[in-house]
């Protein structure tokens, strides 16, 4: 899912999202709700209409995001009162209030209130934690409102504990959801640790419902979580990356602001179809990057977001021919193998039409 956190996918029209072959898109409550507004949404016709976004939109119940705050938060058994990191003003969210403004914002999927401790913590930090997000996650799923065509999803929470992540499981479960994320990861226990909390993670998990892991991340994280099962991702990764000029491409991770590519003609990939490939060599885009002009991250960004839907679309077809083991080792062999050379990959733009 691209990341529109506060109602746009940063430097995109939602038309050029659309062309990546994106079919869903994030938003945030957190900051949705301190601008402009889960009212002033909602009068404006829902996040939906706001953003010109016909398709289904999910939206993180602000947890994340208030628990980042640190000292400008305090919590409590109810919920989290926090200061504003835009003006200092106070606010409270609960699980019921978190649920009410997604409804507002009309949001397809609505994400449950949890609380999401940074890694490492104390077994003892977890299950507090982890207990503390079951029961408002049972008072999330009270305070939503079913509609067809909508639904809600519970966070498993647990940190890197295989007991606290199954006790997690069975909780949200029992409540019943539409779809399960799993939370809390991706917040500095890195790859390794990640992959394996999610061996023992997923499999707990209901066959017939959506596994969406939270925040991730890479292409090797996409390729490494759908491996064990997981079947939704959102990651500000590509967005930023491409306000930051790196490229993700089947051979890895290019940098625009180097010097190499200013006399280099050829496209970012020979594999691509987005707008920045097509009609611009990377010379041009460097160019972009080194003069500070908007456009190159606005094209950067197109392409790795495009890169990311093409990749997601490879794994799909790749599970539903049964050669999801066979490509995943080339996957990685690509990207390690680093930039094409001018033999394999000599062609530059071609000039344009008139």
């Amino acid at each position: 899912m691209p990341v529109g956190t506060v109602g746009t996918v940063k430097g995109m029209t939602m038309d050029a999202v659309r062309s990546t072959g994106a079919g869903i898109v994030l938003g945030n409550t957190y900051h949705l709700m301190l601008r402009p507004g889960a009212e002033r949404v909602r009068k404006m016709g829902g996040l939906h209409r706001m953003m010109d976004w016909p398709g289904p939109i999910l939206t993180d119940s602000g947890g994340f995001q208030v628990m980042s705050l640190g000292a400008l938060r305090k919590l409590d058994a109810d919920g989290v009162t926090f200061n504003s990191h835009i003006d200092g003003s106070t606010h409270r969210l609960t699980p019921e209030s978190s649920t009410r403004i997604q409804h507002a914002l009309n949001a397809t999927i609505t994400m449950c209130f949890d609380e999401c401790p940074a890694l490492p913590a104390t077994p003892e930090r977890l299950a507090e934690s982890m207990e503390l997000s079951m029961r408002w996650a049972a008072r999330s799923r009270e305070a939503f409102v079913p509609r067809e065509g909508y639904g809600q999803f519970g966070i498993v929470q647990g940190g890197t504990e295989r007991d606290l992540r199954a006790r997690s499981v069975r909780a949200l479960t029992e409540i019943g959801f539409e779809g399960y994320a799993i939370g809390g990861l991706a917040v500095g226990e890195g790859q390794e640790l990640m992959f394996a909390t999610l061996d023992f993670t997923t499999p707990l998990l209901p066959e017939r419902q959506a596994r969406y892991l939270m925040g991730v991340g890479t292409p090797d994280d996409l390729l490494g979580g759908v491996e064990r099962g997981v079947d939704m991702f959102d990651c500000v990764m590509p967005t930023r990356a491409g306000r930051t000029a790196r490229a993700y491409t089947e051979r890895g991770t290019l940098n625009l602001r180097n010097a190499r590519h200013a006399d280099d003609l050829r496209p970012l990939s020979p594999h691509c179809d987005c707008l920045a490939c097509t009609r611009h060599s990377r010379a041009y885009l460097h160019h972009l990057f080194r003069a500070e002009e908007m456009l190159g991250p606005t094209l950067l960004t197109w392409h790795n977001l495009a890169y990311y839907q093409r990749l997601m679309r490879t794994i799909r077809a790749a599970i539903l021919d049964g050669t999801l083991p066979d490509l995943a080792p080339r996957l990685r062999a690509h990207w390690a193998a680093g930039d094409w050379t001018e033999d394999e990959f000599p062609q530059p733009i071609p000039p344009p039409v008139p």
